[in-house]
């Protein structure tokens, strides 16, 4: 029957089929309340008009990086503020402004400088638990550190401990768990959050729970909260033979605070069993926000992009001195152009990359926003080996560590948790982690890219947001 159309029939079905397909991306946009960056929704309607065929599916697949918006609070309720309104500092109250828990207090922050003391810490939480486990990863290594801790997880269900594991789908399949027959078996539940291969309608895909935290006793005085950017993976913290481990950032502490990570972990487990949601509320032992911290929630759930929104606020506002740590360095236009415009503005911006990541694609992708930030007067240093931390410090009044990734990915479409600490003694601990990883590493020297290069780069940087 096909055969029989002529060629100005044949164009009159394309022209239905790239309606159709405009059509569906207006709608889905507007139902979901999608808000995407002019060059991402341009990208998408012009791959819809000249390929249909395959945008349309790559698009319902891939399209959606926020899940359906809630309208706007209406104008009569008031937004709930810091404790201290009216002398709180800026940063607790742009984060209570984002949908997210007022300061609470914590006590016992210890920060990790290597793998040993991370998994040390970790471990000392399991063993120390009594009524609960609730654990949250992005990668669950076969062997070493993974392994070990589904062992001692088997061992705390056994004693009768709830013990509840949320694994990402990706992450599943980029490095297989051990096996955990046993740990189902001794009374615990294992859930996967959006396998790549459920329906679409019921997650997309391309959306990951990058959040790692450990959280044991919620709710009672013995509460800890195991948290920062290592998975539990060997990589992570002991390296494997032949290859050292990979320098990474992760803390724990203990109080009021721990709560607001229950709530968060109780939200992700709730929508990764397919279960009604339920609001986060601010956890008890509220205080003062130069006396406490915040968890911050970033990704589809949230109505804002609370951590991108919170380090630009924290870049424009920065005086003295900003100290990044990452190990992708893909920042949107506005990221880079606030960090360049406090660079120009004599605010000391330093960044810390690993001279080689694992990421070889972002390593290439990288290259335009690290020219354009020492053009500025940025100073970039090298990190040997590979550097898997996530920081941010501001001025020694705020400083972010957990899992975001200064890329876009991370910022704009990931499910994932900074902790932001107000104290500034905690603030300068963070610092001098900085600068004594700092210390180790090499200054960047820019170079003018070829061509071919420089094209390349351009086309990362255009696919790499949904990859």
């Amino acid at each position: 029957m096909f055969r029989d159309l002529l060629p100005g029939h044949w164009l009159t079905l394309h022209g239905l089929a790239v309606s159709l397909a405009v059509l569906v991306y207006i709608f889905s946009s507007h139902l979901m309340r999608q808000r995407r960056p002019p060059a991402s929704a341009i990208a998408w309607v012009l791959f819809i008009v000249l390929l249909p065929y395959v945008a349309l599916p790559a698009f319902l697949l891939l399209g959606s990086r926020k899940l359906a918006r809630p309208l706007s609070t209406p104008l009569s309720v008031p937004r709930p503020r810091a404790t201290g309104a009216t002398g709180a500092p800026w940063a607790a109250d742009t984060i209570v402004s984002l949908g997210q828990p007022a300061p609470a207090a914590y006590h016992e922050l210890r920060l990790h400088s290597d793998g040993r003391q991370a998994l040390d810490a970790l471990l000392r939480a399991i063993e120390g638990a009594q009524a609960s486990l609730d654990v949250c990863t992005f990668i669950l290594g076969r062997e070493g550190p993974g392994l070990r801790v589904v062992e001692r997880l088997t061992a705390k269900a056994v004693q009768g401990v709830r013990v509840r594991l949320l694994l990402d789908g990706m992450g599943s399949l980029m490095q297989r768990p051990p096996g955990l027959d046993r740990l189902i078996a001794a009374g615990a539940e294992v859930v996967r959050f959006v396998p790549p291969l459920r329906s679409p309608l019921q997650g997309r895909t391309n959306l990951r729970d990058h959040r790692k935290m450990l959280i044991a006793d919620a709710g009672l005085p013995s509460a800890r909260l195991w948290c920062g950017g290592r998975n539990l993976a060997a990589e992570y913290f002991m390296g494997s033979p032949g290859q050292a481990p990979w320098r990474d950032l992760s803390f724990d502490l203990g109080g009021a605070l721990v709560q607001q990570a229950s709530d968060l972990f109780e939200h992700d487990w709730r929508f990764a069993r397919g279960l009604p949601a339920r609001p986060r509320n601010a956890a008890p032992g509220a205080v003062h926000a130069l006396e406490g911290a915040q968890l911050v929630a970033s990704g589809p759930d949230q109505a804002d992009d609370t951590v991108l929104a919170l380090l630009l606020t924290a870049t424009y506002r920065a005086e003295a001195r900003i100290a990044l740590a990452t190990p992708y360095f893909v920042p949107d236009a506005a990221l880079l152009m606030a960090l360049c415009l406090a660079a120009r503005r004599g605010v000391l911006v330093d960044l810390l990359v690993p001279a080689r990541s694992n990421h070889r694609l972002s390593d290439m992708a990288r290259g335009r926003a690290l020219r354009t930030l020492a053009q500025a007067g940025g100073r970039i240093w090298l990190a040997p080996g590979m550097m898997h931390a996530k920081l941010a410090v501001f001025d020694r009044t705020l400083a972010l560590c957990g899992s975001a990734n200064l890329d876009s990915r991370s910022l704009l479409l990931n499910y994932e948790l900074m902790c932001a600490f107000h104290p500034s003694a905690d603030v300068q601990r963070f610092e001098d982690w900085f600068d004594q990883e700092r210390g180790a590493a090499q200054p960047y020297v820019p170079t003018q890219p070829g061509l071919v290069r420089d094209i390349g780069e351009g086309m990362l940087l255009w696919l790499g947001f949904q990859l």
